[in-house]
């Protein structure tokens, strides 16, 4: 269906999921929406997300209860959207989507992708184990250096623990974010598989959680989190559709018939050589979740239908690609000056080691918006370093940059940066 009344088909707001592998992120996410967010075949064999997810749901309020019970989502109210408690028909608020990012230590650059699409983030920690568990520190680090300042707790797990337990949980939960910018943010006991506290969670939602002020008046400019080809294998040629392109709006518009540029554009190699070269294309379709759109605006989870060869899209070939009007995009670079602010410690790792400096020569992940790139470290002074990158992204100076290197054969956040020039 197409419906032109996207403010209320098109959620404007991302909320993410942030958390230590396994302590139920993408099992609340199905509470709250009925959609389990990660739905590749590799993660429903492992039991764990591997890339990013996404679900969205309606939210809906009971003009009659007082909160929490008010509140609701599609997938917790009843079918008929009464309310349980009293009857009444229940009143819709508002859509939004979740961002569903990978816990596991080995997946930080796509967590720190996720972490750049998210304007509210629940935190989730389970109650069976002590807090902080590693990545929960570098989950809790990698928002604080993305800028993430909307955030609600989860004290997840509560079914499989004794009152005590519980209890003592919640206090190291207290003491993890002391002193900190989540310090007196809503801490919320609950069980995602049991539906425990649902409507708490909601509530907290919109209290702590309006949908961003946005400008729509800005050139559009789209961050791809995920690309796709679309067409079944054996699909005629006369039937084939173009590549789409996943990911959020940040901000200005787009509606269908707009041509649109995507940088750096496709890995070409030839000779033995590799460049990147801009694509240029036209939007035929916008979507967001089921409902089909004629213009989409900042916030919620996106993909663009493209006349692209579906090729160019397969297998998550754009990620980090950024997409506006043809001449509006930044500058798309492979060296960077960058202004560096190490971290302390290396705060996924068990044993929190000292964060040295950055040395000439190293390999360092970079991470700007949804772009993931490896670079070499070409010179370093007080406070800055230069990288040349093995794959180009495009931004602005002034972006904020996360960096990540090797420790024990993992990558590790050791701090972020500003692009200088």
């Amino acid at each position: 269906m197409r419906d032109r009344n996207l403010k209320v088909m098109q959620p404007l707001i991302n909320i993410g999921t942030a958390g230590h592998v396994d302590h139920g992120k993408t099992t609340l996410v199905e509470a709250l929406t009925g959609i389990w967010a990660a739905r590749h075949s590799e993660e429903l064999k492992r039991g764990i997300t591997l890339k990013l997810g996404y679900a969205d749901t309606a939210i809906y309020k009971c003009p009659n209860c007082s909160p929490p019970q008010a509140y609701y989502t599609e997938n917790t109210a009843p079918s008929n959207l009464t309310c349980k408690y009293c009857g009444s028909k229940l009143e819709y608020i508002r859509r939004v989507s979740f961002v569903d990012v990978p816990g596991h230590e080995m997946l930080m650059a796509v967590m720190l992708a996720g972490a750049a699409l998210m304007d509210g983030v629940i935190f989730v920690i389970d109650a069976s184990q002590p807090c902080p568990q590693p990545q929960t520190r570098e989950h809790f680090m990698a928002l604080t250096i993305i800028g993430a300042r909307k955030i609600i707790f989860v004290q997840n797990k509560i079914d499989i623990v004794s009152k005590d337990e519980a209890k003592k949980n919640y206090e190291q939960i207290l003491k993890f974010i002391e002193g900190t910018w989540a310090e007196g943010a809503p801490i919320i006991p609950s069980s995602a598989l049991h539906g425990v506290n649902l409507d708490v969670i909601i509530w907290a939602m919109e209290e702590l959680m309006p949908n961003p002020q946005r400008d729509p008046a800005k050139h559009p400019l789209m961050l791809v989190a995920r690309s796709f080809d679309v067409n079944l294998p054996g699909t005629p040629v006369e039937k084939l559709k173009g590549g789409v392109l996943g990911g959020t709006i940040m901000q200005g518009k787009f509606k269908i018939g707009d041509e649109i540029e995507i940088r750096p554009g496709a890995r070409i190699e030839e000779r033995g050589k590799v460049r990147y070269e801009p694509l240029f294309t036209e939007i035929v379709s916008l979507r967001s979740g089921r409902f089909e759109l004629e213009e989409a605006y900042p916030g919620g989870l996106i993909g663009i239908g493209t006349k692209l060869d579906p090729s160019l899209t397969k297998s998550d070939a754009l990620i980090g690609n950024v997409v506006g009007k043809p001449g509006t995009l930044p500058p798309v670079r492979d060296e960077l000056l960058l202004e560096v602010r190490l971290l302390e410690r290396v705060v996924g790792t068990r044993e929190m080691k000292k964060v040295e400096p950055i040395r000439k020569g190293e390999a360092l992940v970079i991470n700007v918006g949804t772009a993931v790139s490896i670079g070499a470290v070409t010179h370093v002074g007080k406070d800055e370093a230069e990288i040349k990158l093995k794959i180009p992204i495009a931004a602005y100076e002034g972006a904020r940059v996360a960096i990540s290197r090797q420790v024990e054969g993992r990558w590790r956040l050791i701090g972020y940066g500003f692009i200088k020039s």
